[in-house]
């Protein structure tokens, strides 16, 4: 059986934090921000953890 090989895309936009889980970016945060409130850009700012069975998939995607 060969190697599983880190899914480069996915190893671009998400970091695994030290306790093992993944952390990603907020989308809709590139452009068009001025018809955004500001509690809404804060909030777009801040990164988020990947929750459920979606972070166990792309832990797997990025095991190399």
């Amino acid at each position: 059986m060969p190697k599983q090989k880190t899914h480069k895309g996915l190893a671009k936009r998400v970091k695994i934090t030290a306790s093992g889980k993944v952390k990603r970016k907020r989308c809709g945060a590139s452009h068009l921000m001025n018809s955004k409130n500001a509690k809404r850009r804060r909030r777009l700012a801040t990164a988020t953890l990947v929750k459920g069975l979606k972070a166990k998939t792309m832990i797997s995607q990025l095991a190399s």
